[in-house]
């Protein structure tokens, strides 16, 4: 019989979904088709970070957003997709008012205008 997962792993497997589901929410309004090899490419990044973490670092990801937020922008990055549609993201993330995007996604938009 196995063991229970415990929550702070089971936590650590929602994170890419919840790459995703931000992904899908900061790439809609773009109104822009997704880059799915990337998308895939960032989600086995994030995967492969987390399960490398020790594992009170994994617990602390349960709790702190600003920490996922880390390591989504890092797997975001590493994966190309800042690299994709560069020219017109840069371009709608300068006027940033009328991107209707909520403030967390500025983590993204900045790797477009770096």
């Amino acid at each position: 019989m196995s063991e229970p997962i415990p929550p702070a792993t089971q936590h650590t497997l929602t994170l890419p979904d919840e790459f995703r589901h931000h992904f899908q929410s900061f790439s809609a309004p773009l109104q822009l088709a997704p880059p799915y090899e990337s998308v895939e490419k960032a989600i086995r990044s994030l995967t492969t970070s987390v399960q490398a973490l020790p594992p009170l670092e994994r617990a602390r990801l349960a709790t702190d957003p600003t920490a996922r937020w880390q390591h989504f922008s890092q797997a975001f990055e590493s994966s190309g997709l800042s690299k994709k549609h560069r020219g017109i993201i840069a371009g709608l993330a300068r006027n940033r008012s009328s991107l209707n995007l909520p403030a967390e996604y500025d983590r993204f938009l900045s790797l477009f205008l770096s």
